[in-house]
């Protein structure tokens, strides 16, 4: 995404919060419960068939039960332009319903621009609010109400292509397995195949915040705790991003800038990815699967996590939480965990999880995602994310050249985004 459309964005959602506070709290009467023909609009991102189907098939279920819901229609937006076309639907007046959201999240929740999920959840017959996992809930809640529910709660994992290991003659051991080891490898790989070491996907040079999934294991983060300082220029993050930078021009262990590798197409020794990408495997070669690397620091969990939620703006607010309550149940968070990690822990065992998994064991699954989730942290997510991430990537591009100066990049990566952190 541009600079120009990542901007417009963030001045479309200034708009919409201003909308929302002028009109949200208000209400026409149609979202009473006895309202009638009531039409029912979710955007996401996917463009899964099978995904969509099976969201098809549960809304149909729901709309059996209740007459006065018409329609529910799944909108289908592309990932890449999902924020600015999201936050321009609701400037123009044309919110959905409901939503799915990422790192847009913490600005409609501290706008207001959300309807409180926690009342109707608990209030629901069957739903059993106390089986939500904490450190899923977290990330969508504030001051101990839920704003958006996170349907996918996907721990990122380390994908090894073990033909392109044994073609290099190289063995890792996943129980103590580190970053260096994975260069290591990935560099000998390289070396003898021509593929690619290891990818971090989705980073691609420009969604810096999944190299989170690396720095973590390195004691770095991306600013304190409280969110109002950047802590780029810490040592952690100085060794972490040394890492990264031998690996892409020393010793060739990661694709270097303008080159991609897709590790499901056989073009890489391994992938950082979630595990719900695990739909992308096929049998063109052996794998496995195993948690993050150790880093300096230890071994770390990086989740990454999307949630669904209620539009303030929402002309049928009732019936809408009312579905999404519907959709989320025990029952249908049981069916959705096939591509979705759900944040339940009856849901949260291997054995659970594999049951509608074609490509993943149990043993996998577990290891992967369930002893994963307790103490995971999520990807970097702050409000103003179209800002702080483009101001980061423009910082950071000068971090991409063999004779980079790390401390002096990493020094303007905080210049950059510290007075929107502090805002």
């Amino acid at each position: 995404m541009n600079r120009a459309r990542k901007l417009f964005g963030a001045v479309a959602l200034t708009t919409a919060l201003a909308l929302t506070a002028a009109c949200g709290a208000s209400d026409d009467g149609s979202g009473a419960t006895n309202a009638k023909n009531v039409k029912l609009r979710m955007t996401v991102w996917t463009s899964n068939q099978d995904q969509l189907k099976l969201f098809d098939t549960i809304a149909a279920a729901y709309r059996a039960k209740h007459p006065e819901v018409s329609s529910i229609t799944f909108e289908s937006l592309p990932f890449e332009d999902y924020n600015s076309t999201l936050t321009t639907q609701i400037a123009g007046g044309n919110a959905p319903d409901m939503a799915w959201m990422g790192d847009l999240s913490r600005d409609l929740i501290a706008s207001d621009a959300l309807v409180g999920l926690t009342d109707k959840l608990k209030a629901t017959d069957g739903w059993q609010y106390d089986d939500l996992e904490g450190s899923a809930t977290k990330e969508f809640s504030r001051d101990g109400t839920l704003y958006a529910y996170p349907f996918s709660t996907s721990p990122f994992a380390l994908y090894v292509n073990t033909d392109l290991l044994a073609k290099a003659k190289q063995k890792i051991d996943p129980k103590s397995l580190t970053w260096d080891q994975v260069a290591a490898a990935g560099a000998a790989v390289h070396s003898a195949t021509g593929k690619a070491g290891f990818v971090v996907r989705d980073f691609d040079y420009k969604s810096w915040n999944t190299l989170a999934t690396v720095w973590t294991g390195f004691g770095a983060a991306a600013w304190s705790p409280d969110g109002k300082k950047c802590t780029f220029t810490s040592p952690e993050m100085e060794q972490a991003f040394t890492f990264l930078h031998d690996a892409a021009f020393k010793s060739k262990a990661m694709p270097g800038p303008g080159t991609t590798a897709d590790f499901f197409a056989g073009d890489a020794a391994f992938t950082v990815a979630q595990v719900s990408r695990s739909s992308l495997l096929t049998d063109k070669f052996k794998y496995a699967l195993y948690p993050l690397p150790a880093g300096p620091a230890g071994r770390h969990a990086v989740i990454g996590q999307a949630g669904v939620g209620v539009l303030a703006t929402s002309k049928h607010r009732d019936q809408a939480t009312d579905f999404l309550a519907y959709l989320t149940n025990p029952a249908n968070s049981e069916r959705l965990a096939q591509f979705f990690p759900p944040p339940r822990k009856s849901l949260l065992t291997g054995a659970k999880l594999a049951a509608d998994n074609k490509v993943l064991t149990a043993a996998q699954l577990q290891e992967a995602v369930v002893d994963q989730l307790p103490n995971a942290v999520t990807l970097p997510n702050h409000t103003s994310p179209a800002e702080i991430a483009q101001k980061g990537k423009t910082a950071l591009d000068a971090m991409w050249k063999a004779d980079a100066d790390i401390p002096a990049v990493l020094k303007s990566v905080c210049s950059a985004i510290e007075p929107i952190l502090a805002k």
